[in-house]
C-alpha cells in the first residue's frame, strides 16, 4: 500500500484504483486531478470519457467542480506493454493522407492491444502498415480517435499527426462526425423511426459489461434509429450515433428488448450461429482537420450480414 500525501493507491485485483479525498473547494475536477496525480490532462480525458472517474461513487465529467470532503475514485485501465509488436495483417484501407486514414476493419479483430489480445489488433497491423502515429491517446493505441468492439466491423478514422488527432477528437466531442450502423435485431418495431435516450455506464456488478444507467451513474446515450425492412421476429436497422458510448448501440437495443442478432453478452440466444452480432459500421463523415474538407465514407455489408439479410427475405 503506498500512501502520497492525501493520494491512496491500491490494486482491487483487476484494475489499479486511485483514491482522493478532496481537500480543495470549486476547482474542475480535471484540474484538480492533474494537480495532485502525476496524470496527464489527456489521459485524464481519456479515464472521463471511458467513465472512469467517480465523485461520491457516480461517474463525473470533467467539468465538474469538486468540493472538500468528496471522494474521487479514478479506475485506471490495466496496463498493456507500450511496445506494441507491428504485425504484417492485410487492411482494408478506404482512405488515405498525410494526416490520417479511414480503415474497414473486419469483424473478429480488436482495435488495439489489451489484456487477453496483445497481438493481431488493428494497431498491431497500423504499425506494420505505416510506422508512424499519433500518439495522442497513448503508447498503447497509437492512432486510434474511436473504436467499435470486436464483433463489429466497419469504418474507423486513424490519425498520423497529432493535428488531425485533436481536430477528430473534437469533433467526436461537440458530436459533429457521421456515424451511421447497420444491425439486424429481434423483434419487430412499432413505428418506423425512434430514439433511445438512456444514460450508459458500466454494469454495477458484472465489470466486462455496459448498462443503461439511471441511478447516476452513467454518462449521456442518445442513439437514432430508422427502420429499413421489418421480417416475421426480426428487424433491419439504420442507427446513427449522437454520442459514443462503449457499447451504446448494443446496450440500447438490448434496453429496449431488441438485442442485436449474434449479440451474446447483451443476448440470450444466437439463432443464426453468427459468431459475431449483426452490426456494422457503414458511414463515416468528418471534416478534414487540416485541409476543413467534408469527407463521407460508405463500405458495403460483409458477407455474413448480407448472407442473414438473404435467408430473412427467403419465402
Amino acid at each position: 500500500m503506498n500512501e502520497m500525501e492525501n493520494d491512496l493507491l491500491y490494486h482491487d485485483g483487476d484494475d489499479d484504483e486511485i483514491l482522493l479525498t478532496v481537500g480543495k473547494t470549486g476547482i474542475r475536477l480535471d484540474k484538480y486531478i492533474a494537480e495532485v496525480t502525476e496524470l496527464t490532462r489527456t489521459f485524464i480525458q481519456r479515464l472521463v470519457d471511458e467513465d472512469r472517474v467517480y465523485i461520491d461513487g457516480r461517474v463525473a465529467k470533467a467539468s465538474k467542480k469538486v468540493q472538500g470532503g468528496q471522494l474521487v475514485k479514478i479506475v485506471l485501465p490495466a496496463p498493456s506493454s507500450p511496445d506494441t509488436e507491428p504485425q504484417d495483417i492485410p487492411l482494408d484501407i478506404v482512405y488515405e493522407d498525410s494526416d490520417l486514414l479511414v480503415v474497414n476493419k473486419p469483424r473478429g479483430m480488436v482495435v488495439h492491444p489489451a489484456p487477453g489480445h496483445a497481438n493481431g489488433t488493428l494497431v498491431n497491423a497500423l504499425l506494420w502498415h505505416f510506422g508512424h502515429l499519433s500518439m495522442s491517446s497513448g503508447q498503447e493505441r497509437p492512432g486510434i480517435v474511436h473504436r467499435i468492439d470486436k464483433d463489429t466491423s466497419g469504418l474507423l478514422v486513424v490519425a498520423k499527426t497529432d493535428l488531425a488527432h485533436l481536430g477528430l477528437s473534437e469533433q467526436l466531442k461537440d458530436h459533429s462526425m457521421t456515424r451511421i450502423y447497420h444491425a439486424v435485431v429481434h423483434g419487430v418495431f412499432s413505428h418506423h423511426r425512434g430514439r433511445v435516450d438512456a444514460p450508459i455506464g458500466r454494469h454495477p456488478n458484472k465489470r466486462q459489461q455496459m448498462a443503461v444507467r439511471e441511478d447516476g451513474g452513467g454518462r449521456a446515450a442518445i442513439t437514432h434509429f430508422h427502420v429499413l425492412e421489418t421480417f416475421s421476429d426480426y428487424t433491419y436497422l439504420e442507427l446513427r450515433l449522437e454520442t459514443g458510448r462503449t457499447h451504446q448501440i448494443r446496450v440500447h437495443m438490448a434496453y429496449i428488448d431488441h438485442p442485436v442478432v449474434g449479440d451474446l453478452v447483451y443476448a440470450t440466444k444466437d439463432p443464426f450461429d453468427l459468431k459475431g452480432q449483426a452490426l456494422h459500421a457503414g458511414t463515416l463523415g468528418f471534416v478534414h482537420p487540416r485541409s476543413g474538407e467534408s469527407l463521407v465514407f460508405h463500405v458495403p455489408l460483409p458477407a455474413p450480414m448480407v448472407n442473414l439479410l438473404d435467408k430473412l427475405r427467403a419465402p
